[in-house]
């Protein structure tokens, strides 16, 4: 039983076969009778070569015989799996055994594109069950534990072998570094329809971090890298700190790939030591962005990057934008340049320095703007899922609206509060589960055509919910509102108002379309703001996706969100997923537009909406 039980083990997740001969083949209907469990049905359909080759690989008289001779084994295994040691598989084809000398004369008789019938019958029997579950070799009691095993328990074989895993994981956890756990060994007892399982164990000598070495640094410090990773000599081995460890070096930004390799053995004074492998990232990129949509018209970027300017990972990021190209929310062209410096691990390891400068022109419906801006900001990460800043800013902001043109003087002091359970690598990967959230407000002093203190508050949150366990369906829902105290809307600079409408908001309607208007139409802009969607995502094939999407959202001058006009967009669009992110095409309508309102937007653009 012991050999046959480790067997199990071994070819439990193999399922492999090479289809038959197509040559005169023969078409067959299948039944596989159920066995009552749902999750074992599951799992013989998927191993059974008689069903998922009935239509992608044709199939001679002689090979469908073969092919339900080879399911008898594998439905075997997979029952044993489950814990159905005395299990009975048959098969008929045509009413006959496969073993049946003349059941290939019977098929070859049956005339070509008449299906013949197939059937497997299953007699699960007895489910046996753990007796007794043993460690052979002394190991600290907390390990033990890991195994989550006990008497009493359906004897699984996938539940078996994750507790090995889990056993070997606790004990490297523990400080065990070349701690090794055998394959479990089984004894049945076949009359009781029981099983003893032994793990046997050898954990090895205890130990320490020794010392830390680093190959593959070329242009990066190597003090720098040390003080990047949260481990030194002497701290306890533990495979959980080795991964934070790798992907603090990995989240510097300036390596592709980060291997920790231990030593083969732990020294006289109980030490192991670390080789981290490392591969650097190019010193610099260059990046080209283009997007559209029919409010604010064509978007190209192109910037440059350094990723390691001075040997500790800092960065330089050059970025220049044209906008406004056939936008029916903007009257002429306009341009973004900025400049960032980024200095991580400043003053300690979570924490980054930031310098920020940027010059603004744009000529949107709702106002002209030419505005020059720096700003200073400390950034704090708080691994796994918080994040913070603040910092100090200062715009020289030219506006003209409605014929007027003011200049204002902007002293703010931006704060920020960010939680992130989506756990994504890269911002512009689609997002499958898990939610993230954001507070921010800045206290602000105008000074020029207005000596005004304000407040700006703003709060968002979005959530991803999978309905696949692929992740290939998703609900994606996203909400945001925003207030600003201390100042009317007319005090207030245009572009520190805030509007509706567009791809951040509510889609199906003009940029900045929705919130209080001039008579003529043209956006104020508003003291208050709030704005929900929700969106389902489909993937088709193997790089195709469609969604559909409802967005509702208003704003208005009384400085409280949920008050106004409340409107609502509907729309949907396809998806083109490449290594980068999805790229994405849209097309929205309103569903009780304003008078003048357009009667649909299209975006088009990367990464989706949110």
């Amino acid at each position: 039983m012991t050999s046959r039980f480790c067997a199990i083990l071994l070819a439990f997740n193999l399922w492999s076969g090479s289809p038959a001969s197509a040559a005169d083949p023969q078409s067959y209907d299948l039944t596989i009778d159920n066995t009552g469990t749902a999750a074992l049905d599951a799992a013989l359909k998927t191993g059974s070569l008689l069903d998922t080759l009935r239509t992608s690989a044709p199939v001679s008289p002689f090979g469908l015989i073969e092919r339900a001779r080879q399911d008898i084994d594998r439905f075997q295994t997979v029952l044993q799996g489950f814990g159905y040691y005395l299990a009975q598989v048959t098969v008929t084809i045509a009413d006959h055994n496969p073993d049946d000398p003349a059941l290939l004369a019977i098929l070859d008789a049956i005339p070509n594109g008449r299906p013949v019938s197939v059937r497997i019958r299953i007699t699960p029997g007895p489910l046996y069950h753990l007796r007794r579950v043993e460690i052979d070799g002394a190991v600290p009691a907390d390990t033990a534990k890991a195994l989550k095993l006990a008497p009493g328990d359906p004897a699984i074989a996938s539940e078996v072998l994750a507790a090995r895993t889990r056993l070997l994981s606790a004990l490297q956890e523990a400080g065990y570094p070349l701690a090794q756990v055998s394959e479990p060994s089984a004894a049945a007892d076949d009359m009781s329809h029981v099983l003893d399982i032994t793990f046997k164990v050898d954990p090895g000598r205890r130990a320490v971090l020794g010392d830390l070495t680093f190959s593959g640094l070329k242009t990066v410090n190597g003090e720098f890298v040390r003080r990047a990773i949260a481990i030194r000599p002497g701290d306890p081995y533990q495979p959980s700190k080795l991964e934070a460890a790798r992907q603090a070096l990995l989240a510097t930004g300036v390596f592709a790939g980060v291997v920790i390799r231990p030593g083969d053995r732990v020294s006289p004074e109980g030490s192991i030591p670390l080789l981290f492998d490392v591969e650097e990232r190019p010193l610099h990129a260059v990046k080209l962005e283009g997007s559209y949509s029919t409010d604010l018209g064509v978007m190209l970027s192109a910037g440059w990057s350094h990723r390691n300017l001075f040997g500790n990972a800092e960065q330089l990021n050059l970025v220049a934008s044209g906008t406004g190209l056939w936008g029916d929310a903007t009257k002429d062209l306009g341009y973004q340049l900025s400049a960032q410096f980024i200095k991580p691990s400043f003053l300690f390891l979570q924490q980054s320095l930031e310098f920020d400068v940027a010059g603004v022109r744009q000529d949107l419906i709702a106002y002209r703007q030419t505005l020059e801006s720096g700003v200073v900001r400390l950034n704090w990460t708080f691994p796994p899922v918080w994040t913070g800043s603040a910092g100090i800013s200062f715009m020289n902001d030219h506006v003209a609206q409605e014929g007027f043109s003011r200049t204002y003087q902007l002293l703010a002091l931006p704060l920020t509060v960010g939680y992130d359970r989506v756990g994504l690598a890269q911002p512009l990967l689609d997002p499958t589960h898990g939610y993230r959230a954001s507070i921010a407000i800045a206290p602000t002093q105008s000074f020029g055509a207005r000596y005004t203190m304000f407040f700006i508050l703003q709060a968002a949150t979005s959530a991803y919910f999978a309905l696949s366990d692929d992740g290939r369906s998703v609900i994606a829902a996203r909400a945001l509102a925003g207030a600003v105290l201390g100042a009317s809307n007319l005090d207030l600079p245009p572009d520190q108002r805030l509007y509706a409408g567009g791809s951040t908001t509510v889609r199906g309607y003009r940029y900045q379309s929705i919130g209080p208007q001039f008579p003529d139409g043209k956006p104020v802009g508003g003291t208050a703001v709030d704005a929900a969607s929700i969106e389902f995502r489909q993937r088709i094939f193997a790089d195709w996706g469609i969604a559909a999407f409802i967005d509702a959202g208003q704003a208005s001058a009384q400085s409280v969100p949920f008050t106004g006009t409340l409107r609502a967009g509907a729309g949907g669009g396809v998806r083109y997923y490449t290594a980068i992110g999805a790229v994405r095409a849209d097309v929205a309508v309103p569903l009780n537009p304003p008078r003048g309102a357009d009667a649909f937007e299209v975006y088009i653009g990367l990464g989706q909406a949110f």
